[in-house]
């Protein structure tokens, strides 16, 4: 019985994307983080309080989280906003669910 294979040249650096995309997801702070984003925009007080962590330990999150471009920022003020980023959570629940399921 030969198993088929779905890598291809070009998946590649796609799969390599997603390995890190499902890693940055494997943290249960950041998953808590993007359901909390999930209801609407928010800053890192109000995100910090409501998960019970220290603010730098929130900060650090939101860091993996923004340079993976899953949520964004907007300095308002002395405050930074963070919302989710709807297409590309999307784009790479997308791909996970096609390389599992499909």
């Amino acid at each position: 019985m030969r198993l088929k294979c779905c890598i291809t040249k070009e998946s590649i650096t796609n799969l390599s994307k997603i390995a890190e995309f499902a890693k940055i997801m494997s943290d249960e702070n950041r998953l808590k983080i993007l359901c909390l984003l999930k209801e609407g925009e928010k800053c890192v007080c109000d995100i910090w309080q409501c998960l019970k962590l220290p603010q730098n330990l929130v900060s650090h999150h939101l860091k993996v989280l923004k340079d993976f471009k899953l949520i964004s920022a907007e300095k308002r003020g002395l405050k930074v906003f963070y919302k989710l980023n709807h297409q590309t959570v999307k784009k790479y629940a997308k791909s996970l669910n096609k390389i599992l399921l499909q």
